[in-house]
């Protein structure tokens, strides 16, 4: 009889809803969704129409809005405090989109420089590199940030500083696993450190941008040291012993970063320079 007034038991209303009884239990407990109706036999029942102060509820509630803050709101029926309400919660979604979007970036890069495990140590490959987007900053710059007798310690604290002011400057999101550019230098070799950089997620409009091109490049992977001058040495000498031709800079960048890079043993760069033709062997990796 009562189903055919429109009626819903608790067990009917919580399977529309997607909920349980116990979570429509507790909500009437505390005075935020009470039954509409009590039937003759005694039992509560409800109406059909309240799915929809449901799903309101259940709304607020993914955006983090407390009990109380819900309550208070459906007991008002203030447009002007929903609204509020309503803006306040977006922007808090917004900021929690962002925070999840850089956890995916960072994962994404960690993930990434990992794969390269199985490449041989100190051994030239030749492979397939997708573009990357870099905050680069000028050594220059950087030179400027500190005195001239600064330890290492010393100039990463004043990189990791720089980096952090102009992400939140430019609202950029990056993995801090940190790179430097070496321009070419003669006969094939790597010349001077041009800039430092860290990877961005994706291309801006900043006085600090700069792209690594998409393409064929040569690198080699060094592991167990932070010094990685033989692996440059060893490029060089690939390059002329193959006689390849190769265009724009060197990239020589952290691949375990602060997942193991806790101990120099652990350490882990791969050195990388695009190759000006595209070469007939086979790739070896793709980035």
């Amino acid at each position: 009889m009562e189903r055919q007034k429109g009626w819903l038991t608790s067990g009917t209303f919580a399977a529309l809803c997607g909920t349980t009884k116990e979570t429509l239990r507790h909500y009437k407990d505390i005075g935020l969704l009470s039954p509409a109706h009590q039937g003759d036999n005694g039992y509560f029942y409800y109406d059909v129409a309240q799915f929809y102060d449901f799903y309101a509820i259940s709304i607020f509630r993914q955006t983090g809005t407390s009990l109380e803050e819900i309550r208070r709101c459906l007991r008002g029926q203030n447009a002007a405090q929903t609204l509020d309400l309503l803006r306040e919660q977006r922007d808090r979604l917004e900021a929690e989109r962002r925070k999840l979007e850089h956890m995916d970036f960072v994962l994404s890069s960690a993930l990434r420089n990992l794969e390269f495990g199985p490449v041989p140590d100190m051994v030239p490959q030749i492979g397939w590199f997708d573009a990357e987007h870099l905050l680069a900053l000028p050594v220059e710059e950087l030179e400027g940030l500190m005195p001239p007798t600064a330890s290492e310690d010393e100039m990463l604290i004043a990189v990791l500083e720089r980096c952090q002011a102009l992400c939140g400057q430019y609202r950029i999101q990056t993995d801090f696993q940190l790179g430097a550019i070496h321009q070419l230098g003669e006969r094939g070799g790597a010349g001077a450190i041009s800039h430092l950089y860290t990877r961005i997620k994706e291309k801006a409009d900043f006085p600090y941008y700069m792209e690594k091109p998409a393409g064929h490049y040569l690198y080699l992977c060094c592991r167990g040291s932070w010094d990685i001058s033989e692996g440059y040495t060893a490029l060089k000498s690939y390059i002329q012993e193959q006689s390849l031709e190769i265009v724009g800079d060197f990239y020589a960048c952290d691949l375990a970063g602060f997942i193991l890079n806790s101990v120099e043993k652990n350490a882990a760069s791969i050195i990388s320079v695009r190759l000006l033709d595209t070469p007939q062997q086979t790739d070896n990796t793709t980035s």
